[in-house]
């Protein structure tokens, strides 16, 4: 059993999450990058998400003072339709598949979502929207192999989903050798 405490503070953010076909579809698209970039960091295909907000390290207290907030939120914005299309990459270091679909309710939602966050009190700071769907990053000494696997990318148009909840996400990313939840 697992006594470890509670950490005092989290990274944390606010992000939608395709479904799992959706996730499956790409994962199938992504079969022959993982075979020929295995060096890259790969995300674990749970983990894949769009983030809206990225609120930063918070005291965990923070965390359950935001969900009735947050829920009541995406209760009051209709589902979005997205889809993942194609990808790139950020600075040669990060894969990524594109999002598709209602984007000025995506950019709606997040600044919805942001304004709504900072009203509760907890100051973030400011990151434009860029929505995308983080798939990989390289390793230090690779500058290689994000930028040739993201032309591999191009042509995938994945199916159309509905965004129907926000996840408000805790994570203990970069906190020793343990793993990252």
């Amino acid at each position: 059993m697992n006594h470890d405490p509670a950490p005092s503070t989290l990274r944390v953010f606010v992000a939608l999450a395709p479904p799992d076909e959706a996730k499956d579809e790409l994962a199938a698209a992504l079969q022959p990058a993982y075979a020929a970039y295995p060096r890259l960091r790969w995300n674990r295909i749970e983990d894949w998400h769009v983030t809206l907000a990225f609120l930063g390290e918070l005291p965990s207290t923070a965390v359950p003072l935001l969900q009735p907030v947050l829920a009541r939120q995406a209760a009051s914005h209709p589902a979005l339709q997205l889809g993942l299309r194609g990808g790139g990459h950020f600075d040669e270091r990060l894969l990524w598949s594109g999002i598709d679909g209602d984007l000025d309710g995506l950019h709606q939602l997040a600044a919805d979502v942001r304004a709504l966050v900072r009203s509760c009190g907890i100051e973030f700071g400011e990151r434009p929207l860029r929505p995308h769907l983080t798939l990989a990053r390289s390793r230090r000494d690779d500058s290689t192999s994000v930028p040739q696997a993201a032309p591999g990318l191009a042509d995938f148009v994945g199916r159309r989903w509905p965004a129907e909840r926000l996840h408000l996400v805790g994570s203990n990313i970069g906190r020793g050798p343990g793993p990252i939840r």
